[in-house]
């Protein structure tokens, strides 16, 4: 199996590192934006430095990948309005075609010679500790790295990042919240290599905690903690899952068993077509429903944890009402979904509520003279309470989800404004309709990988 092993590491490693002429052009698309960038500092009279960051300078990044990652840093005593407004000059003077995009503050991205370019601005602040915005971190992280990264360290991290892509893990954005390329690149310098680390990973048993600079006074309450060797009060694998956590060990060990290629390709699901979805819930003896709407104008970072929050507080309600949800999912494109799929669909007439012991006079007496009047069946007496069986409000999910009780669960703040303006819902066979935008989406929900 060793043997094995070390045959598909290298037929990965073949394929993921750029050839001669790759890292030709793409350090000509780099030379080309620094020195841009330089210029562009220099007419604006601005005493700053250009550096190149990133799996680019740290020279990590697999063949084919095409994003240069630029900063131009400011002097610390620049106040943050003139960092913005100046670094997104600078930006469009680089990338006359670029748009922006934003951060913790805005930036601009474009294209060149066929790259993907990123120009930031950030403060050259000394030391690490001293940021003053999150992104003066990332020249310090790509100083570190390339002290320590070797070429053969650095062929090892590739073949990292391609497994983390290939088993769907890789990228910290809160989408996917999984593994960073910088703490990819830790992970890898920390144990000497892709091998010894996934070696390690199969046996973890989170919480697990690596401080390469031994660091040592910070705790944090995560199952993977890598202190940033540049700055003791972070955990890089912040980001990290639970659940990617356990699917990077699960495939490690996977990888382990039974060496092959195909754990270092991403692998989509073919989409469904209507009558398949249909098919499959039928199969599955459940109910699924679906509430559709408007997706809120947000970036991913900002719409996902509001999609999460929104399909937590949903689940919620439709369990506490009886609805018993098996599973649940959120999509989104254009239009954003929350998907529940119910082992419950309708409810009795009537439910059972329970009242205080008898014994304890004062509000016993309250619930039974609340009730005794009423269109209710009861009170009568179980064990030492009171019961009633009064009418259910909501006998089926689809009154409860078209209902104003949505509202009252926690829900993210521009969700909650996007459905309040107007949603549909979809239920049991009508879910198939999702098709025509998340055919890939129920594939994958409907044959679930680790």
């Amino acid at each position: 199996m060793a043997e094995e092993l070390s045959s598909v590491l290298q037929a990965v490693r073949q394929r993921v590192e750029p050839t001669d002429a790759e890292h030709e052009r793409l350090e000509q698309a780099a030379r080309e934006v620094i020195d841009r960038a330089e210029a562009a500092l220099e007419e604006r009279g601005i005493d700053g430095d250009v550096m190149l960051v990133g799996s680019t300078a740290r020279n990590t990044w697999i063949a084919g990948d095409r994003d240069v990652d630029v900063f131009v840093r400011f002097p610390p005593d620049t106040d943050r309005e003139t960092l913005e407004s100046v670094g997104l000059e600078i930006g469009h003077a680089v990338l006359p075609d670029g748009h922006e995009e934003y951060a913790e503050h805005p930036y601009v991205v474009g294209e060149v010679d066929g790259y993907d370019v990123d120009l930031v601005p950030c403060y050259d602040v000394k030391e690490a500790t001293a940021i003053q915005s999150a992104v003066d971190r990332t020249p310090f992280h790509t100083e570190y790295l390339q002290a320590r990264l070797d070429d053969d360290l650095a062929d090892d991290v590739r073949l990292a990042k391609a497994f983390l892509k290939g088993i769907g893990v890789y990228g910290s954005d809160l989408r996917t919240q999984g593994f960073s390329g910088y703490l990819t690149e830790l992970l890898v310098l920390e144990h000497g290599g892709f091998r010894p680390l996934i070696e390690a990973a199969a046996e973890w048993h989170p919480p697990v905690r690596f401080d390469p600079e031994d660091h040592g006074a910070a705790t944090f309450d995560d199952d993977l903690v890598v202190i940033d060797p540049t700055d003791p009060e972070r955990n890089v694998a912040a980001a990290l899952s639970t659940a990617n956590l356990a699917r990077f060990q699960h495939y490690a060990r996977e990888l382990l068993a039974d060496p092959r290629e195909s754990l270092f390709e991403p692998a989509d699901s073919d989409p469904l077509d209507p009558p398949a979805v249909r098919a499959a819930f039928d199969e599955r003896g459940t109910t699924p429903v679906a509430m559709t709407f408007e997706t809120p104008d947000l970036v991913d970072d900002d719409l996902y944890p509001q999609l999460e929050k929104s399909l937590d507080g949903i689940r919620g309600l439709l369990d506490q009402h009886g609805f018993d949800v098996l599973r649940a999912a959120a999509f989104a494109d254009e239009r954003a979904v929350l998907l529940f799929e119910l082992e419950v669909a309708e409810r009795p007439a009537i439910e059972r509520h329970v009242g205080p012991p008898v014994h304890v006079r004062e509000h016993a007496e309250g619930f039974y003279e609340k009730y005794a009047d009423s269109d209710v069946y009861g009170p009568f007496v179980r064990d030492d309470r009171y019961v009633v069986e009064r009418t259910r409000e909501f006998r089926t999910a689809e009154e409860l989800l078209e209902s104003d009780a949505i509202y009252e669960v926690a829900l993210g703040t521009d969700v909650e404004s996007a459905l309040r303006s107007a949603y549909s819902t979809l239920v049991g066979p009508a879910v198939s309709e999702l098709t025509a935008n998340f055919g890939t989406e129920l594939a994958r929900y409907l044959d679930p990988k680790p």
